[in-house]
């Protein structure tokens, strides 16, 4: 008496090894574009926030500003104030420098 055999739809091994491993290569081009893209947004925040200081600098009517003195006037909020602080902003000659 012969068995009867049931054949089930399913995946093959191998079927799944290639999707594997063309998602994977999806995520290998994907995930470093992101990086590139976040980094590429922070320093674009970081120019716009220095722009910002750099036209507050320039409206302060007194000499030399500090960042003390743009705060006590109200040039600065008191959350741009840390920021530029913290970051390690400067104020040299009426021109806001950069962190090094």
């Amino acid at each position: 008496m012969m068995l009867k055999t049931r054949k089930h739809a399913a995946f093959t091994l191998i079927e799944m090894v290639i999707v594997l491993f063309i998602i994977s290569l999806l995520l290998l081009i994907i995930i470093p574009n992101i990086n590139q893209q976040k980094q590429a947004a922070q320093s674009k925040t970081e120019a716009a926030f220095q722009t910002t200081l750099q036209t507050q600098v320039d409206m302060y009517e007194g000499a030399n500003p500090t960042w003390q003195k743009l705060l006590d006037e109200h040039y600065l909020s008191k959350a741009q104030y840390n920021k530029a602080t913290d970051r390690g902003y400067a104020i040299e000659d009426g021109t806001v420098t950069k962190p090094k």
